[in-house]
């Protein structure tokens, strides 16, 4: 639907002698395009950039989501840096992405290294593997839950262990950790399909070279292998990183941010804070969540680019 003004010119060569004609096309586009442009991007200016606008001057007041308001500056952020509550919120969902990060990487490269070896039934396989990806994350972390709750106590007692005789929910220093495998058991499948999608370009002639020059499984999986696959493992990395920064669902699910505060990510603080009257002082930690989403998105798009990863 875009049109073309074409334009010629000529030229001659060294000797005098006229050489072919130039054709320049001047682009142009036609309305039609921003006739569908302009739907989405006013609904996305409305439903996103407006709040986010918004937002970011209620930061500055003390406002509590309605009624009157005042400027205060910078005192909510200040606070926020000493709130020990909103630092512990960010000390757990840094340290929960970072270990569930590797685990789900690790784990979903090696069932993908499985399911594209030449075994049997790996189309049903993976179509086992995949369910969890589709099961809602609040559906997982209430069957979770009682499996911590009341299942694996029971069987603890059971066999007389201590250890597991007490609920891993009710534990400080331990119910991350349920956070972590719940979380990992939803996010594997996906990861998982990424890097099958990796492997299966690799041409099976490099193996060949490579078991020709003597190289053992191991030594393919580490000299061949991983560095074919190294753009899918950043991206996987990265995205899996972005992704469980967010986490809510299975937290709330889970254990509601108990016991106490321990498992309390800075997503479920944001929440809690609006529904407690902290608008202003929550909207102020969502920047700088914001911010650091952002920086991260952007360290994705450098360490990506000039990747081939298809």
């Amino acid at each position: 639907m875009s049109t073309t003004t074409p334009s010629r010119t000529t030229d001659t060569d060294g000797a005098g002698r006229p050489r072919s004609p130039i054709v320049h096309h001047k682009r142009r586009i036609d309305p039609l395009y921003y006739l569908f442009l302009f739907p989405s991007l006013a609904l996305f200016s409305l439903a996103v950039t407006l709040p986010a606008v918004l937002g970011f001057g209620y930061s500055f007041t003390n406002s509590i989501g309605f009624g009157d308001w005042e400027f205060i500056g910078v005192r909510n952020y200040i606070a926020m840096f000493r709130d020990q509550g909103i630092l512990g919120s960010y000390t757990f969902t840094l340290g929960f992405s970072l270990i569930t990060v590797i685990l789900v990487n690790v784990i979903a490269f090696a069932l993908a290294l499985g399911l594209t070896s030449r075994i049997r039934f790996t189309a049903v396989l993976r179509t086992i593997y995949v369910i969890p990806m589709v099961i809602s994350g609040i559906v997982i972390a209430f069957v979770f839950q009682y499996l911590f709750a009341n299942t694996v106590p029971g069987i603890g007692q059971s066999i007389g262990s201590d250890a597991l005789s007490t609920s891993i929910l009710a534990d400080p220093d331990w119910a991350w950790l349920s956070i972590v495998i719940v979380t990992a058991w939803q996010s594997i499948p996906g990861t998982m399909l990424i890097y099958i999608a990796g492997l299966v370009t690799i041409p099976g002639e490099v193996y060949e070279a490579g078991s020709i020059d003597g190289a053992t499984g191991w030594q393919s999986i580490r000299h061949i292998t991983l560095p074919l696959v190294s753009g899918f493992i950043v991206i996987n990395t990265i995205l899996g990183f972005k992704n469980y920064l967010n986490a809510y669902d299975i937290i709330v699910g889970l254990t509601d941010g108990g016991p106490g505060v321990a498992t309390r990510s800075v997503a479920m603080s944001i929440f809690r804070g609006f529904e407690g009257g902290d608008y202003a002082y929550q909207m102020a930690n969502a920047m700088v969540f914001f911010l650091i989403s952002i920086a991260l998105a952007l360290l994705q798009l450098r360490i990506t680019r000039g990747r081939t990863v298809i």
